[in-house]
């Protein structure tokens, strides 16, 4: 009998310790993936060259155990909607302030979680040529209001500057056809617009002919890698700082003084609010993370030069994570521990 009882208590401790055990590394499972068992929906708009910066987003939620679905695309004003209604999970090129519009408009703070800077200091602008910049003594684009100056940019006879601008629904177009008639230039310039992509590729080509050029651009982007500012092209300024929207009495001058007309932006990861709040460690790892300006213009310089696949582009995001491996992994820990 006694021999019984000892046997029955030495397998009750056994199945105590081994239940014990269990528990602790669910427990742990639990710890490492937070995210387990929840779907994440990566938003990104048309702009090809944003999906370096989604890639590094999404593979760090994939640590965190969270199931990320592929990229839907829609155009900034649309995936601001679309995140506030729970149409998408995040967005990681929300472009502040000149999405400040969209951001208030799909609700603001209590739809949208916008917390930490993704990556800081992009610059905006018109830039031309250096040769006609110097020849002529071009420095604001207010002197394009003169037709002789503006002649010089005209691509297809019909006496008016031709300016490569931006793509309806990205933001920039607004800004663009609001100092159109803001600077009155719209007697002797005419704003190019369509695909970015497919009109600055003409842009170039025009400026490799030795041909005058005037467009807008933004940095990081790999246009300025081969119109390098300074040495191929030079910045324009405006007139006085003069914006749509809320921000009509913002002062766009640069910390130099210089005015190109748009402020300088950061750019952030904006997500859904309700997704964030249920969602501790992907609201820490949103606010977190960080990527250089010089980071995303040397990858869309590497797409410019053909490694533009899907495939080329997550192996571009392997390769960013391996060369910042420790920071990574301060990121998922800390990400992490905010989900205890």
């Amino acid at each position: 009998m006694m021999a019984f009882t000892c046997a029955t208590k030495t397998k009750s401790v056994l199945t105590a310790g081994a239940l014990s055990l269990l528990l602790a590394s669910g427990a742990a499972v639990a710890q490492d993936m937070p995210g387990e068992g929840v779907t994440v929906v990566p938003l990104k708009s048309s702009i090809a060259e944003e999906t370096f910066q989604t890639f590094l987003v999404m593979k760090a939620l994939e640590d965190l155990g969270y199931d990320v679905e592929g990229i839907k695309e829609l155009e900034p004003a649309t995936a601001h909607l679309a995140l506030a209604q729970g149409e998408g999970t995040f967005i990681a090129a929300h472009w502040d302030p000149l999405h400040t519009d969209f951001y208030k408009e799909a609700g603001g703070a209590e739809k949208l979680y916008r917390e930490g800077v993704y990556s800081q200091g992009a610059l905006q602008g018109y830039l031309i040529d250096k040769k006609t910049a110097e020849e002529y003594g071009i420095t604001n684009i207010e002197q394009l209001k003169d037709p002789e100056i503006a002649k010089l940019f005209d691509n297809n006879g019909d006496g008016k500057a031709d300016l490569t601008g931006c793509t309806p629904g990205w933001g920039c177009e607004q800004v663009i056809e609001h100092q159109m008639d803001a600077f009155d230039l719209r007697d002797t310039v005419t704003h190019n617009q369509g695909s970015y992509s497919a009109i600055i590729a003409d842009t170039i080509t025009r400026y490799e002919n030795g041909e005058p050029i005037l467009y807008y651009t933004w940095t990081p982007y790999w246009v300025s890698g081969v119109l390098v500012p300074g040495k191929d092209v030079s910045w324009l300024e405006v007139p006085f700082s003069s914006l749509p929207g809320a921000r009509a009495d913002v002062d766009t001058s640069l910390p130099d003084g210089k005015n190109y007309g748009f402020q300088a932006n950061n750019q952030h990861i904006v997500a859904n609010r309700e997704f964030t709040n249920e969602n501790p460690a992907a609201a820490k790892l949103f606010e977190i993370m960080k990527v250089s300006n010089n980071d995303i213009s040397a990858q869309n310089l590497l797409m410019r030069e053909g490694e533009d696949s899907e495939a080329d582009i997550e192996r571009h995001a392997d390769a960013w994570i391996a060369g910042h491996q420790d920071q990574w992994n301060a990121w998922l820990e800390e990400a992490r521990a905010a989900a205890q």
